[in-house]
């Protein structure tokens, strides 16, 4: 791919990845006063999963599930093209989850109504290593692909 190929490839990826981030910000930092009876940190793997999952409408935990899942699927596209170093699965899968760690911390810490919860954390990687796998591996190579010399 030609440098300025490249060059605006990075460009449109970092314009989404801020994106990204204000809208991860305003889906998981805004206070929620409604919930606060609702909120319970989560230290245990699993524990809200099997919450959800026992829900009685279905629905709600597909959209718990699914939404966390989702939310990481755009760090697992976006970091490997526009962060070259952080190429690979492996680094990849570590900057998602400590980002995120930040996030529920953040959450758990300053945020009214919301609360740390560890299986968030491992959806969000999970999510990533889906983003990463179907696409950002690709488009990372396509973007840093070293030119061949004739």
């Amino acid at each position: 791919m030609a440098w300025p190929v490249r060059v605006l490839a990075m460009a449109c990826a970092f314009g989404f990845m801020v994106a990204f981030a204000v809208a991860l910000a305003r889906l998981t930092l805004e206070p929620s006063p409604a919930s606060v009876a609702l909120t319970h940190t989560n230290l245990h793997p699993g524990r809200s999963l099997q919450a959800y999952l026992d829900q009685p409408a279905l629905r709600d935990a597909v959209k718990q599930i699914g939404g966390n899942v989702l939310l990481g699927v755009p760090f697992g596209i976006l970091v490997p093209v526009v962060a070259p170093r952080a190429r690979g699965l492996l680094r990849v899968l570590l900057l998602t989850a400590m980002v995120m760690l930040l996030v529920e911390f953040a959450q758990g810490a300053l945020i009214t109504g919301r609360a740390f919860d560890i299986d968030d954390v491992i959806l969000n990687t999970t999510g990533a290593l889906i983003g990463y796998v179907l696409l950002g591996r690709r488009m990372s190579r396509a973007v840093h692909a070293k030119e061949r010399r004739a």
